[in-house]
C-alpha cells in the first residue's frame, strides 16, 4: 500500500536535506523531483536549446528524457539517459533554465505521471514545489518548509563552497538568483509555488537541520500512528 510523504517550499529551505535525512531514518524512497526537472533543464541545454521560446523541441525532449534515481544509503545519484549527472545539474546555468522550463505545463504533465508511476505501491517521499498541490493532493503527509530569504541565500552560498561549484558567485549575486526564483515558481500559470491545504507549515530560519528533521519525522510517526 502506498505511504506518500510530500515536502514543498521555496530553495534554500532545506528540502533536499531534510528528505534524504528521513528517507534514512523512516526507511522511505527518496524521490527527488527538483532534480527531474533539472534533469530536463540540462537535456535542453546539452542540445543546444537554451531559450524558452524554443517550447516544442523542449517538450520532446522531455518525452524523451530518461531518469533514473538511485540511492546508496544516505546519498543518492541522478542518471540522465544512463550518464550519472548528480553535480552537472547543481550548476548555475541549469538552475536559471530549470525555472522557466518546469513552468511549461506539457513538461509539468510528463513530470507528474513519471513522479506517480515511481511512487505506486511504495512508501515515498517526494520534495519540490507542487507535490501536496498537484503532484500527490492527497498525500497522507504534507509539509511546507519555508525560510527567510537571506537564510536560504546564505545556505546555498556555503553549498557551493562546499561542492566546489559555482564558486564565481557571491553570496548577493546568489541572494538576488532566489529571490527571482522565488518570484518565477510563485508566480507561474501552471501548478505555482503555494502552500497546499492541510500542510504543516514549518519555519527553518533559525533551526537546525536536526531540528527540523525531528519536528517532520515526528509528524509522519504520528500520522502513521493514526492511520
Amino acid at each position: 500500500m502506498s505511504f506518500v510523504v510530500a515536502i514543498d517550499g521555496p530553495s534554500g529551505t532545506g528540502k533536499g536535506t531534510i528528505t534524504k535525512k528521513i528517507a534514512e531514518e523512516l526507511n522511505l524512497i527518496n524521490i527527488d523531483t527538483g532534480a527531474m526537472y533539472r534533469c530536463i533543464a540540462l537535456n535542453c541545454l546539452n542540445q543546444g536549446i537554451n531559450q524558452i521560446e524554443e517550447k516544442e523541441k523542449i517538450i520532446e525532449i522531455a518525452k524523451n528524457t530518461n531518469v533514473k534515481i538511485e540511492h546508496h544509503g544516505a546519498e543518492q545519484e541522478i542518471f540522465l539517459n544512463g550518464e550519472n549527472v548528480s553535480y552537472q545539474i547543481r550548476t548555475e546555468e541549469v538552475t536559471k533554465f530549470v525555472s522557466p522550463v518546469s513552468a511549461i505545463s506539457e513538461v509539468r504533465e510528463i513530470m507528474t505521471d513519471m513522479q506517480r508511476k515511481m511512487a505506486e505501491g511504495k512508501q515515498v517521499i517526494m520534495e519540490g514545489r507542487d507535490i501536496g498541490t498537484t503532484v500527490f493532493p492527497n498525500a497522507n503527509v504534507k509539509i511546507y518548509l519555508d525560510a527567510a530569504a537571506e537564510e536560504r541565500a546564505n545556505r546555498r552560498y556555503k553549498e557551493y563552497q562546499e561542492k566546489g561549484i559555482n564558486l564565481e558567485l557571491s553570496y548577493e549575486e546568489v541572494l538576488k538568483a532566489i529571490e527571482e526564483r522565488d518570484y518565477r515558481d510563485s508566480h507561474r500559470e501552471i501548478s505555482p509555488l503555494s502552500i497546499a491545504q492541510g500542510a504543516n507549515v514549518i519555519d527553518t530560519t533559525n533551526m537546525t537541520i536536526e531540528e527540523v528533521a525531528n519536528k517532520v519525522k515526528q509528524i509522519i510517526l504520528e500520522t502513521k500512528e493514526n492511520n
